[in-house]
Parts: C-alpha cells; sequence; structure tokens
C-alpha cells in the first residue's frame, strides 16, 4: 500500500492535484512561522530591552544593608551583581551669599551599574534635557559626580564645577541624560547624583537611623534573564523560611509597572497576530482539501472497482496527506525563516541589530502547526473519499456522509482550538477570538442559507437572461454557494480586523500614552499659591493646570478593627498598612477614572469613599467597609460607596482614595499638579522652582520618553506583521474562490453548449460574484466590528468606537475579491469551445 501511495502522490503531483493544497499549506505554515520567528526574536530583544529599564533582570530591594550571604549564593551562580544605595539629601554649590541647597536623591553605585542597559551622559546642558547623550562606559570615578541637567539650572553648577554632598567635595564631570532603572515612585523624581559607592564613607551622610534603600542588582551572564529568576526563587524562599522583613524583590512586572502594562499588551497584539494567522490557515486549507476531495471522487470509485478495500483507500490517502503535509511543513518553516529577516529587513533601525537570535521552537512549532492543520481540516474529507460507492463510475451520484466521517469536523473544531489555545498562550484571547470565529461561521452560513432563499422570488425581478442565470447558478448548488460565503466572509473579517479594526485599536493604544501627556509634577503647593503658580504655568505654554488637593492620612482602622503590624501576612498589604496615603477630595470624577463598584458619591454630608480597586483587593476592602484615618492627630471615619479603575500608565495625578469634601474641610492640604511642559517653556520651570522654594517640581519625561520609545517600537513592529498576515489572508481568499473553479467550469461549457453566449455568461458570473461578495463583505464586517469591541473591551481594555465605513469597506472589498477572484478562475473556461470545456471538465 505504501508503494502505491507513492505512486498516487507522484501522480497527482503531475497531474496538478496537489499542488493547490501543497501552496494552501505552505502560505499557512509559512505565515505562522514568520510570525512566529520574528515574534521570538522580537519578544526576546523586548523583554531584553524592557529589562534595561530595570537595569538588571532582578533587583533586591532593602531598608537595611543586604547579607552578604546573598551576594555571595548569587556570583556562586555565576550571576553578574552590581549595589546601589539611594537616599533622598541636601546638595550644595555655591560660596557665602551665593551658595543654593536642593533635596536631591543621591545615589551610590559599584562598578558594573547598570547590569542591563547604560547611563547616558553629556557635557552639554541643552542636549541633557532633551536625554540626549552617550552610553557610559563605567560608573562615575572616585571624586567626581554625575547629576541631572534639573540640579544644574537649580544649582547654577556647570560640568567641571564643584558640588557639595556631607563633609566631601565632588567635581562635577557628567550630566545625566538618560537613567534606565529610574523607576516611577516620587522618591525617585528627585534630581539625582550619582557619585561612586566608594565615596559614600567620607560624605558621612550615612549614620544611624539614616533612611537608606539598598538594592542588589542581579542578572544573567548572557541574554537569558531565567537564572536570575532562579536566583528569585531560592531567595524568596529564604526569606520566607527566615521571616525576613523589609525586603522585596522587584522584577520587571513589579519595579516597572508602567513598562509592564505596555509589554502586556504588546504581548497580546503579537498574539493576535499569530491567532488571525491560524484562522487564515485554517480556512486555506479546508478549502485546498475539500477541492482535492471533489476531484478524486472518481479516483476512489475506479479504486474500489479494482478490488480496493475502504480501509485500503483510506490509507492511500493518508499516506498521500501525510507526505504533503511533511513537505509543506517543511518548505513553510523554511520560507517563513526566510520571510522573518525580510521583516527584521523592512523595520531597518527599529528593530537593534542585535536582536537575539530566534530559538528552534517557531520551527517545530511550524512543523506541528501543518501537521496539525492537516489532520484537522484535511481529514473529513479523506474519510469521505472512503465512502464513495462503486456505482459512481457510471452514476454520478454522491453518496450522504457517513456520521464517522461528520464526526471528525469536530476534530477539525477540536484542531483548531488547540492552534489558538497553543499560538496565544492565553485562554481568554484565544476563547475570545476563536469563539467569535466559530459564532461567526454559525450566522454566516444561517445568513447565506436564508439569503439564497430570499433570491427565489427575485429570480424574474429583472428581464435580463444574465440575471437569471446568476440567480439559477446560486440557487443550483446552495451548499457550494454558503461554503463559498462563509470562507468569503471569515477570512474577509480576518482582513477587516487587520486593517480598518487594527488602526482603531492602534489609535486607542497610543492614547493612553499621547504625546501631550504630563511630563512634570508640583507637590506641595501652598493654597495661597494656587492662583501665582497657575499664572505662571499658562505663560510657560502650559495649556491646562489642574490642581488636586492632596491630604497625607495613616488607615488605623477597617470596621472598627484596629490595624497593626500582625493583621496583613501580604508584604505589600502590610507595606501599604504602615505607611500614609495621599488622599484627596472633590466632587467630579478625575480623568483616567472609571468607577467599576458602587455609585459616584462626593456630594454629601456623610463620610464617603471612593477607593482604587487593585487597593481594595490587596487590602481585603469591599463596598459598605468603614475605613478610619488618622489625619493630624484627627480621626476621620468614612464609608467605601464606590471602586474604581485607574490607568497607573497615564502619567497623571491619581489617588488610591478620594473623600467628599465636607469631611475633608478642616483637614490640612496642599495642592498637586500634572502639566505638560513645553520644550520652550524649561526656563520658565526653572524660574518657578527659584520663585517658590518650597515647591518640589518633579521632572518625568526620562521615564515618559522611555515609555513612549518602546511603545511605538512595539505598535510599528505590530503593524508590520499585520502586513505580512494581510498578505497571506489575500492568498486564503484566493484560494476559496477557487474552490468551485471545477463546478462553475462544467456549468459554464454546459450553458454555451445549449445557445448562451460568451456575453451571457459573463454577465452572469460578475453579478453572481458580486452578490456573493457584497454579502460575504458585509456579515465580514459586521463581524469584525462585534470582534473588534470585544477585544478592546474585554482583551485591551481600550475605548472602542466603530466606523460605519467598515461596513462600506467590506461590501466593496467583497465584491472586488470576489469578482477577481471568479475572473481569474473561469477566464480561460470563457475562452475554449464548449465541447473542450466539457471533455475536460
Amino acid at each position: 500500500m505504501f508503494r502505491q501511495a507513492l505512486r498516487m502522490t507522484a501522480r497527482d503531483w503531475r497531474a496538478g492535484q496537489l499542488r493547490f493544497l501543497l501552496v494552501a499549506l505552505v502560505v499557512a505554515v509559512a505565515a505562522l512561522s514568520a510570525a512566529g520567528f520574528f515574534i521570538d526574536r522580537l519578544r526576546a530583544g523586548l523583554n531584553r530591552d524592557a529589562h534595561q529599564l530595570l537595569g538588571a533582570d532582578l533587583v533586591v530591594v532593602a531598608d537595611n544593608a543586604i547579607p552578604a550571604a546573598w551576594r555571595e549564593e548569587a556570583q556562586r551562580r555565576g550571576l553578574l551583581v552590581a549595589d546601589t544605595q539611594a537616599f533622598p539629601s541636601m546638595a550644595q554649590a555655591g560660596q557665602s551669599d551665593a551658595a543654593r541647597s536642593v533635596l536631591v536623591t543621591l545615589k551610590a553605585v559599584s562598578p558594573g551599574y547598570p547590569l542591563r542597559g547604560r547611563v547616558k551622559v553629556n557635557t552639554d546642558l541643552a542636549q541633557a534635557n532633551e536625554s540626549i547623550g552617550t552610553p557610559a562606559p563605567a560608573a562615575p570615578e572616585a571624586g567626581t559626580a554625575w547629576i541631572d541637567p534639573a540640579l544644574a539650572n537649580a544649582l547654577d553648577v556647570a560640568v567641571g564645577g564643584t558640588l557639595q554632598l556631607g563633609d566631601k567635595q565632588f567635581r562635577v564631570a557628567q550630566l545625566i541624560a538618560a537613567e534606565p532603572d529610574r523607576g516611577g515612585g516620587f522618591v525617585n523624581f528627585a534630581p539625582r547624583v550619582f557619585i561612586a559607592l566608594s565615596d559614600l564613607p567620607a560624605t558621612n551622610l550615612v549614620q544611624d537611623g539614616s533612611r537608606v534603600g539598598y538594592r542588589l542588582m542581579v542578572a544573567g551572564p548572557g541574554a537569558s534573564s531565567r537564572p536570575a529568576q532562579e536566583y528569585g526563587d531560592w531567595l524568596r524562599a529564604l526569606i520566607k523560611k527566615d521571616n525576613v522583613r523589609g525586603v522585596r524583590i522587584e522584577s520587571l512586572e513589579e519595579g516597572r509597572p508602567e513598562m509592564s502594562a505596555t509589554l502586556d499588551r504588546a504581548d497580546r497584539f503579537l498574539s493576535l497576530v499569530g491567532l488571525l494567522s491560524a484562522m487564515l490557515a485554517a480556512v486555506a486549507v479546508a478549502m485546498a482539501a475539500r477541492r482535492f476531495m471533489q476531484r478524486h471522487l472518481d479516483s476512489c470509485a475506479m479504486l474500489r472497482c479494482l478490488g480496493l478495500t475502504q480501509n485500503q483507500v483510506t490509507l492511500i490517502y493518508l499516506v498521500e496527506f501525510l507526505l504533503v503535509g511533511l513537505a509543506g511543513s517543511a518548505l513553510g518553516v523554511l520560507a517563513g525563516f526566510g520571510a522573518h529577516y525580510v521583516l527584521l529587513q523592512l523595520l531597518g533601525s527599529l528593530v537593534a541589530a542585535d536582536i537575539p537570535a530566534p530559538s528552534v521552537l517557531p520551527a517545530l512549532q511550524g512543523m506541528a502547526t501543518g501537521m496539525l492543520l492537516l489532520a484537522g481540516f484535511a481529514l473529513p474529507p479523506v474519510l469521505q473519499l472512503r465512502n464513495v460507492p462503486h456505482n459512481r463510475v457510471i452514476r454520478r451520484e454522491a453518496a450522504a456522509p457517513k456520521p464517522a466521517a461528520l464526526a471528525t469536523y469536530g476534530l477539525g473544531i477540536a484542531a483548531f482550538g488547540a492552534l489558538l489555545l497553543w499560538q496565544s498562550n492565553d485562554l481568554k484571547l484565544a476563547g475570545v477570538t476563536g469563539g467569535g470565529f466559530l459564532l461567526g461561521y454559525g450566522v454566516f452560513a444561517l445568513v447565506g442559507w436564508l439569503g439564497l432563499q430570499a433570491l427565489r422570488p427575485l429570480r424574474n425581478a429583472f428581464p435580463h437572461q444574465a440575471w437569471r442565470f446568476a440567480v439559477t447558478s446560486l440557487r443550483r448548488r446552495p451548499g457550494a454557494t454558503v461554503v463559498q460565503v462563509v470562507s468569503l466572509s471569515l477570512g474577509l473579517m480576518a482582513l477587516l480586523l487587520l486593517t480598518v479594526v487594527r488602526g482603531d485599536l492602534m489609535s486607542a493604544w497610543r492614547n493612553t500614552m499621547p504625546p501631550d501627556a504630563p511630563n512634570r509634577f508640583i507637590i506641595n503647593i501652598q493654597p495661597d499659591q494656587k492662583d501665582a503658580i497657575a499664572a505662571r504655568l499658562k505663560q510657560a505654554g502650559v495649556k491646562e493646570v489642574t490642581m488636586f488637593p492632596m491630604i497625607r492620612g495613616r488607615l488605623v482602622a477597617v470596621n472598627d478593627k484596629v490595624i497593626t503590624s500582625q493583621t496583613y501576612t501580604d508584604e505589600r498589604a502590610r507595606g501599604l498598612a504602615e505607611r500614609e496615603f495621599n488622599l484627596s477630595t472633590m466632587t467630579g470624577i478625575p480623568p483616567q477614572n472609571q468607577v467599576t463598584a458602587g455609585k459616584w458619591e462626593m456630594n454629601g454630608s456623610a463620610g464617603e469613599a471612593s477607593v482604587e480597586e487593585g487597593l481594595a483587593k490587596t487590602l481585603g476592602l469591599k463596598m459598605g467597609d468603614t475605613m478610619r484615618f488618622d489625619i493630624a492627630g484627627s480621626p476621620v471615619d468614612v464609608k467605601i460607596t464606590s471602586l474604581r479603575k485607574l490607568e497607573w500608565g497615564s502619567m497623571r495625578v491619581n489617588f488610591f482614595v478620594i473623600i467628599n469634601p465636607a469631611v475633608m474641610a478642616d483637614t490640612p492640604q496642599t495642592w498637586i499638579t500634572a502639566f505638560h511642559l513645553p520644550k520652550e517653556g524649561l526656563a520658565a520651570g526653572n524660574a518657578l522652582s527659584r520663585e517658590f522654594p518650597n515647591l518640589t517640581i518633579i521632572d518625568v519625561g526620562g521615564v515618559l520618553r522611555q515609555v513612549q520609545s518602546v511603545l511605538d517600537q512595539v505598535i510599528q513592529a505590530v503593524e508590520f506583521l499585520f502586513a505580512f498576515t494581510l498578505l497571506s489572508g489575500v492568498l486564503v481568499l484566493y484560494a476559496a474562490l477557487m474552490g468551485s473553479q471545477d463546478e462553475r467550469r462544467r456549468e459554464a461549457g454546459l450553458l454555451r453548449a445549449l445557445g448562451a453566449t460568451r456575453r451571457q455568461l459573463s454577465q452572469a458570473q460578475l453579478i453572481e460574484f458580486m452578490l456573493v461578495g457584497g454579502l460575504g463583505g458585509l456579515l465580514a464586517a459586521t463581524g469584525a466590528g462585534l470582534m473588534g469591541w470585544g477585544l478592546a473591551t474585554y482583551q485591551f481594555k481600550f475605548a472602542w468606537t466603530f466606523s460605519p465605513m467598515v461596513w462600506l469597506a467590506g461590501l466593496l472589498a467583497g465584491a472586488i475579491c470576489a469578482v477577481i477572484g471568479g475572473w481569474l478562475g473561469l477566464r480561460n473556461v470563457l475562452k475554449q469551445p464548449p465541447l473542450q470545456t466539457l471533455r475536460e471538465a
């Protein structure tokens, strides 16, 4: 049987019977593999670059000196280590009456810092203000300091000048243009001063009771962060075992939440690309396998007449499909590997030249995906071939599919679901996307069948022979017509989701970090300074100045139960409960806030509070609970009436707890504001700090530029992947339209033999394709809109607006694709004599 299968495979290849299936499989696997190879490298590169924003793969943060044994264990594992110590201090420059002092964050670093990424420095103040600099080859030399440009402005000190830190003077050697691991906490927003860790004792700034933050930075010797993660697991177990307090371990997710959120969305977009490629691949292979089955009905009947059993016929075609699957998968993987290099070239400078090499996993996934697609979507037609009766040789009748053959379509659905889950590695994303397509399949089939029924009274609506030919042709083969409508709709739905809907998704993603996002914070504004500061900011070019009251308070009880050090076992919950909260009070819902539970009630006289839902989850708070805060020695009781969701990556002012103004009227308050300061207003911003010395002006422009840089990189990369998948989708649409080519060729030959003119048939085909394509396009646009809304609402958490232009785009795209596909498939039929067409059919 195997030798016979090889002969039939060679014969089918020479006859061109396998080329269509092979091309469909190669295109499917190539699309998945190219996306897989590129995504594999892009994820590795983005993960590596994102760890540069942490300065390491893992950071141990402690309130006290880190035990030497922890450092020794990291070194024993072959990991790279570096140490930093940071704390607030006063920096002074100038002499006598010209002396100035500014609160800074002093950061002492060891050699090798940072382990991931580089600190960028410059000696030009204007360029340093724009975060333009060159990577520093090493940490500051002994006796020298690197300072923020903002500090140079505030102290009027230039490169080469002298800076006093405690008991030691330092020469300013560089200006800090970019600090990769600066982070987003308020303590990190004060102007920075870098010195060598060996110089710190000479300053005499660290004394008993000093609040110093100790950080042990750990990174693997290569590009992989896995060794550091394993070390982190070991250290977490040790901390839990010894009940060590005041220590936390930061990974990318914990240390840089704004970057973690960006990468998480990037990962979901990349997974969406893989999912859509998988769906298009499934449609292509299913249509190709169906065409193969239709072309081999007569061959199977002949084999049965020659004495082969059903099992023997099945084995022959299974071997043939196995060979095609292995060849198509291998060719697809090779094509995808080459195509991903084309993507890298198209990206140019967007992707770093030293992006990590691809792993072998995408190749294995490509091979497995090809075989999975073939097994799930080609096996049902093959099992139908085994049921072809002997008498088909003389009677062109097709037997009804047996229940076992129909049951194999369940295998195809299961294979499809497994493929989606594998590609996305996200059960929810796979469920939303796959469920949308499966639901679309059923709805499209129903609407297609209803559309055919609606054509019955319309057959004689127009006194035109081509119209009657078209309607009769559609109704003569309802099954094939419905399959064509469904295939065209699914393919177009994926394409519309990739094109029109993609633009809305990308725009919504960009809007989470718009170009005019706040890059400055001012805290400690006194009530009598509000108007003057707002006027100065408007003069500096700030378009909108919104100030919020800020009140310091400590949570002391929940539902009359006093909070102690033993109330919470979770380290994060304990840290939140032990520190003072930044509370606020207002009547309106602040920007970037969304009420998720309860009702915003801030106009009453009773104590009411709105709590951020993440804080509520960490502290175990729920609607109706009563919180007691100690504010300047006075207790304030408030009831939780709503929970809010915040967009922490928006860089705007956010508060964990907001209390109604009536309760907070007599509490001591300062004010805070966030705004976007244009470049031309930098001088005015510096003047503001000199005019109001009590203000703390925080520059978050560097952090903002870091996040926006990675965000732009990810968006452009995803758009290129969308373009590649769009190309594969066009090929899939062509495959779907080619599925009925043979049947249409026979019909055209028969009609021409009965007297129909070539012009009439051409017009009938045009009308038929426009009807099928228009219906498929409208269905696809509806499905794409619903899926886009579902993905934006439940997966990517974006505000969604659907454009009516999608329906127009779907209608036109469906009609054009159907007409072009039909013309490509049938143009030769109308050119050759009817007798030749009938003989070849």
